[in-house]
């Protein structure tokens, strides 16, 4: 198996269909909440819908740049969303984040191999390698979070 192959299968474990790591991914939890749920706030902590909204935010960005746009995201910009306003917003939002996630696991099981360690966009982000290991790390923190926190909930 290829390092782009091994990569988006990681990926994908995260986001849309494994239990290896964390025993859960996003597309497992997130299916079983309901949008009043996902927007509730706990005390000082973001809500799950914000965390799910953060994640997206990411992989939007960087599914963008493979695609050949530019780098158009921002860390000052990733919790920046419109409040979800109903359980149809929410289910339409999650559609969205399966479809950008699936998108992006192919472009990364189909990069060339020398790609993985060219750098992403500029050198001060390091490989599109480190890029992409960075958003699978990233996004279990945040799976952990959204786990704890609908246990909090409920």
């Amino acid at each position: 198996m290829n390092n782009q192959l091994k990569l988006a299968n990681r990926f994908r474990e995260v986001i849309l269909n494994g239990t290896w790591i964390a025993n859960t991914n996003f597309k497992n939890e997130l299916s079983k909440i309901n949008w009043k749920i996902a927007i509730k706030k706990s005390e000082n902590l973001n809500s799950i819908a914000a965390l799910a909204q953060h994640i997206h935010y990411y992989i939007k960005g960087i599914k963008n740049v493979f695609l050949g746009g530019r780098l158009e995201i921002s860390d000052k910009y990733s919790f920046d969303f419109p409040e979800i306003l109903s359980e149809e917003e929410w289910l339409n939002f999650l559609v969205e984040f399966w479809k950008d996630s699936e998108e992006l696991a192919l472009l990364i099981e189909t990069m060339e191999e020398t790609k993985l360690n060219a750098y992403f966009v500029d050198e001060k982000y390091g490989s599109y390698y480190r890029n992409i290991d960075a958003m699978i790390e990233h996004s279990y923190y945040h799976l952990g979070q959204i786990v704890l926190i609908n246990k909090i909930l409920n």
